[in-house]
């Protein structure tokens, strides 16, 4: 198959839209709370504001779920973003925080899939760091000393102890969490949504918010809203609204693509028991995952980072899906005739200290944002504390191991196009160097 027979998909390549979408907000109403964004994390926290008894309205600029919480590879992750040695140099008090908060999601997911009835194909496979050179492995090591000192649990092993492809040489193993259809999950909690007594609309994008005397005005196209309290969960669009403090996060643009079907028994052969979900140790990391259509899908490799506004329909760059299809061709070669059927991508937001954050920018302004690409536990498990401190809980611990008291940010070089490019740069470097000493790893 040649390039060009990829389908770039404008949406995602795991589900198609739905039909049923809501219609836009016309007028004036008013309401408790109002959510802004209808990804993971702004359904959650509307689901559980409804759920508490609040009056709640959620505005979606497309569809629910149209962000990156479908777009993702479906690696529910038990662990931190980011590169752990770095956030335990400069983290390390709150490092055992964050790692609690991350299980936690992990767990929040699991009982959500639950609750609801949710089939999306998941299974809790666990996710494995792996290493394809020996000082890789020392890295490994490495992190999971960090990781296990925070309280997390961890395994270290060769590809044969932990089930993973002989193309790499060993992981560490975080086994909570797992894969699974993020298109399924996130139209199993729209349709949550829809059934709820949370007054949704689609197709209405936010233009303003506004703290007043009496609450906060909320601007759309088609009319207006009064609301007592407001939550920003737009994740990477959030800084399309003057609301949002500055310098929060960045925009980055996220590629994934699936390769097509698989003979099972050429999976089989990898020794790929475990299903895990994997994750390389570069500075920007490519991961694979096995699906339920024996296909892989892979994603990541190559950071872009945009400019507001910024493009809801964007379609994957076919150079960054080229690279995409190199890695997956250098850690899986005996499939370097497999192609790939599909590519799509999606909006992440990154932080200055790649640590997820909550707060306020006004008393009764709230943000989540920043997870870093694990907003597919976090996000919503976040939306839920949030919610259950504006229903008037004592705030949760995890939420307090994310709070911001004051909404400011430092500037973030190494995401500025300059930045992504001299470490994807750095990464491939290191590539050669790895393949010229070490030589193909056969799969």
């Amino acid at each position: 198959m040649a390039s060009h027979d990829i389908d770039y998909r404008t949406f995602t390549g795991w589900i198609e839209a739905p039909s049923d979408v809501s219609p836009a907000l016309e007028g004036e109403l008013t309401c408790e709370v109002a959510v802004v964004g209808g990804g993971l994390g702004g359904m959650s926290t509307a689901l559980r504001l409804a759920e508490r008894g609040v009056d709640v309205v959620l505005l979606e600029a497309e569809f629910c779920g149209h962000g990156s919480s479908s777009r993702n590879a479906g690696q529910l992750a038990g662990g931190p973003g980011g590169d752990i040695q770095l956030l335990n140099l400069l983290y390390p008090k709150r490092l055992p925080a964050i790692v609690r908060f991350a299980e936690n999601s992990a767990h929040f997911i699991e009982a959500l899939i639950d609750r609801l009835g949710i089939e999306c194909d998941y299974e809790p496979t666990g996710n494995v760091g792996v290493a394809v050179s020996k000082g890789q492995m020392g890295r490994v090591r490495r992190v999971a000393k960090i990781l296990a000192a925070a309280g997390a649990t961890v395994e270290v092993g060769d590809s044969a102890e932990l089930g993973i492809p002989r193309g790499f040489i060993g992981g560490v193993r975080e086994p909570v969490g797992g894969m699974l259809d993020p298109g399924k999950l996130t139209m199993g909690v729209r349709r949550a949504l829809l059934a709820s007594k949370v007054r949704v609309f689609e197709r209405t994008r936010v233009e303003n918010v506004q703290a007043s005397g009496d609450g906060v005005r909320v601007s759309v196209p088609g009319g207006r809203i009064r609301a007592g309290q407001v939550v920003l969960a737009s994740n990477a669009f959030g800084g399309e609204l003057a609301v949002t403090p500055k310098r929060l996060a960045s925009p980055i643009w996220v590629t994934e693509a699936e390769t097509a079907p698989i003979d099972p028994a050429r999976l089989a052969a990898l020794g790929w028991t475990s299903r895990s979900g994997l994750v390389t140790q570069h500075a920007i990391m490519q991961n694979f995952r096995l699906t339920s259509r024996n296909t892989i899908v892979t994603g990541v490799r190559r950071l872009q980072r945009g400019r507001y506004p910024l493009s809801p329909g964007r379609t994957a760059d076919e150079s960054v899906v080229a690279g995409l299809l190199e890695g997956f061709r250098t850690h899986f070669p005996s499939l370097a005739d497999v192609e790939f059927d599909r590519a799509w991508g999606g909006w992440v937001a990154v932080t200055p200290s790649w640590l997820p954050v909550a707060g306020q920018v006004a008393d009764n302004i709230h943000y989540s944002i920043g997870c870093n690409g694990h907003g597919l536990g976090q996000a919503p498990y976040l939306g839920q504390l949030i919610a259950d401190h504006i229903a008037g809980d004592t705030p949760h611990e995890d939420l307090l191991a994310l709070w911001r008291e004051k909404p400011r940010f430092f500037p973030a070089p190494a995401m500025s196009r300059s930045g992504l490019r001299a470490v994807w740069l750095v990464d491939r470097i290191a590539d050669r160097f790895n393949g010229s000493r070490h030589g193909a790893r056969r799969v």
